[in-house]
């Protein structure tokens, strides 16, 4: 005998309305926007950019679950693929940058203006 069994299907539909995983994402967006702005820390913004992203994410997720439509969920999983290689190439670049100035603040990264 399975859960399948025992509840109704109405018993499985996601109960949570699509305006609570909407705001959900615009203050994790809000929180990665005023990060970015306000700290001088080079991990603490890449960090905030993966906040970003994973609040779009869920964006394109609720947005796919609420019209019953996978793009979305496929879109969502491109913006994945791209983190994951913006993260490997961005911690190459600021292990680099952390090696020839020893330093990971952003105003102190003058020797790339030439």
């Amino acid at each position: 005998m399975s859960l399948y069994d025992l509840f109704p299907p109405e018993f499985f539909k996601l109960s949570v309305p699509l305006s609570a995983y909407l705001i959900l994402s615009a203050i994790l967006f809000t929180i990665g926007v005023a990060t970015f702005l306000f700290r001088r820390n080079v991990i603490t913004i890449f960090m905030a950019i993966e906040l970003m992203l994973n609040a779009v994410n869920l964006t394109f997720v609720a947005f796919s679950n609420h019209f019953g439509r996978v793009d979305g969920q496929i879109f969502s999983f491109f913006v994945m693929v791209v983190a994951a290689a913006e993260a490997a190439v961005g911690l190459a670049i600021i292990l680099m940058v952390f090696r020839t100035s020893a330093t990971l603040q952003i105003d102190d990264f003058d020797s790339l203006k030439n």
